[in-house]
């Protein structure tokens, strides 16, 4: 059976047999999507060929680039279609049965200092592929999005007059986030060179193309931001998620409104956006501790 055809007789099992809330539903078919183009990926378009080290490839694949709670509940999702697809005598076995949950651990998201983002930043622009990267580096610390939102923006999502983006997050829910002038200048100069990255006079309307002339897909970016953090000599373990998490706790650590911070990073719940807050008071310990004269008292 093709993969969208049992995607689609699983969601309808979902609503029709256990009754599960159309925003379940919701959830349940983008992370299914984004499992569906992975496999295609790799060229597998019946679930009678997918295997257990393909579900661990994907999750690999997603490592770094979301959170082990959005990954945690991929997999969840996943089992469950295949558990289903198992029960349905689909496919003769669960390839997804003796695949552990990741554990997940309270754990305060790793971030940046101001001086590394600045070190970070600091890209000379010489070709075509430094304008784009500057940009798409500036846009991301300076918005907070999620790797998958910067990739999938198009030219018409930036709304430069009155320095606001259109994002498209999870859920298909949209959000406008606002563009600070760093982002706003170097989104400019990208845009005065991008048509250099197109082939052959082709047309494509996604802002950011890799050097084939074609939208930057998150895999593409990921590599690229590695390249940069090896050539600096900083820490290659730092993702694009690392950048949206220091937008989050900066804006925390300089006065920012928790509400104001849950909008422009696009979380459904403000107990999601609260862990920023223990960032910011560990900051407050470190640096009490480090600088008032009487914190630490003379043995």
């Amino acid at each position: 059976m093709l993969i969208e055809n049992a995607i689609n007789e699983f969601i309808n099992y979902c609503f029709f047999e256990k009754g599960l809330s159309d925003k379940t539903l919701e959830s349940y078919k983008n992370d299914l999507k984004v499992y569906k183009e992975f496999l295609n990926s790799l060229k597998i378009k019946n679930v009678e060929d997918i295997c257990d080290y393909h579900i661990k490839d994907f999750l690999k694949d997603r490592n770094g680039v979301e959170e082990a709670t959005t990954i945690a509940h991929n997999l969840t999702v996943i089992k469950n279609f295949h558990s289903y697809l198992f029960r349905e005598k689909i496919v003769k076995n669960d390839v997804s049965e003796f695949i552990e949950r990741p554990k997940l651990r309270k754990t305060l998201p790793k971030t940046l200092s101001i001086d590394d983002v600045d070190k970070l930043l600091d890209i000379q622009l010489n070709t075509p592929f430094d304008y784009r990267n500057k940009a798409m580096l500036e846009l991301l610390y300076g918005t907070g999005l999620r790797v998958s939102e910067l990739v999938n923006l198009t030219l018409d999502d930036i709304d430069y007059t009155n320095c606001l983006i259109r994002v498209m997050g999870k859920g298909s829910k949209e959000r406008v986030v606002p563009l600070g002038e760093y982002s706003i200048y170097y989104l400019q100069e990208y845009l005065k060179i991008r048509s250099q990255l197109l082939k052959h006079d082709k047309t494509c309307n996604i802002l950011f193309l890799n050097n084939h002339g074609k939208g930057m897909t998150r895999q593409g970016f990921f590599k690229n931001l590695k390249s940069i953090l090896k050539e600096k000599g900083l820490n290659t373990a730092i993702s694009p998620h690392t950048l949206r998490h220091s937008f989050a706790t900066h804006l925390i650590n300089h006065g920012a409104d928790l509400r104001s911070i849950q909008e422009m990073l696009g979380h459904a719940d403000i107990s999601t956006t609260k862990i920023y807050t223990k960032v910011s008071d560990d900051k407050v310990r470190l640096d009490y501790e480090k600088y008032h004269p009487r914190s630490h008292k003379d043995s």
